[in-house]
């Protein structure tokens, strides 16, 4: 990971990327959740783990006062720092379920296509409009392309997105722009073909059965607010949800 415009958007889109310190602070969270850092462990000292990670001790300092704050992270002075892993993080990628099969992995985006067009019939119930914002992105995990996602959000709030918004947390992009919560979610697993418009750096090609999980997001007010189709290469990644 390098610091200068880090982040999983387009080129020319850096200033909509999470902050690094966030970045980092939301990797070592999920690396915590999957087992890959465990409670107790003492992390390596500040300079080294800075240059491991590309970035400067600065920007690791905020990353780790970010996780203490959060009650992840003992820091003791003279000895080190030293995970405490807790529950119920709040977590920009709270959501997010995909990991790479080794655990953890940072997640970044690359926006295919935004579009607003008619909803299709094969999609579960949501919103009032007639009309939904298509959003089709590639996930990354840790850099490798892992999950083809396309989320739907009913047209009723917003006329039009900013496609150069969209590469990062859309949770956190309908929190700060369009004033929307998703309060809760459901995800249904099954089989799904990847679709024709996926790109070449998606492992999977058209045609092939994949994982799919289904995703119907609430809004704040209890109103189905978005449907998404993610189709997951179980090559690298997995679904996972943890309980207790």
């Amino acid at each position: 990971m390098v610091e200068p415009g880090a982040g999983g958007g387009r080129a020319g889109h850096d200033a909509y990327a999470l902050p690094l310190h966030v970045q980092i602070s939301e990797m070592l969270i999920r690396d915590i959740n999957a087992g890959r850092l465990s409670d107790g462990e003492r992390l390596p000292p500040e300079r080294n783990m800075a240059r491991n990670l590309g970035i400067s001790v600065g920007t690791l300092r905020r990353a780790l006062a970010d996780l203490a704050e959060k009650g992840m992270l003992e820091r003791i002075q003279g000895s080190g720092n030293y995970i405490r892993a807790t529950q119920d993080v709040k977590s920009v990628y709270a959501f997010f379920r995909v990991e790479l099969l080794e655990g953890g992995g940072l997640p970044q985006a690359e926006l295919l296509s935004v579009d607003r067009v008619a909803k299709p019939d094969a999609l579960p119930e949501f919103g009032t409009s007639g009309e939904a914002h298509r959003i089709r992105r590639l996930r990354r995990l840790g850099g490798v392309p892992a999950v083809l996602e396309e989320i739907w959000l009913d047209g009723d709030y917003a006329d039009r997105l900013d496609d150069g918004a969209l590469s990062e947390s859309l949770y956190l992009f309908y929190r700060e722009t369009l004033g929307l919560w998703i309060s809760r979610a459901e995800d249904r697993l099954g089989m799904g073909f990847v679709p024709d418009w996926a790109p070449e750096t998606f492992g999977p090609r058209p045609g092939e059965a994949r994982v799919m999980a289904t995703r119907i997001g609430w809004a704040q007010d209890g109103a189905r607010a978005e449907v998404s189709r993610n189709w997951i290469d179980t090559d690298v990644a997995t679904y996972v949800a943890r309980i207790g």
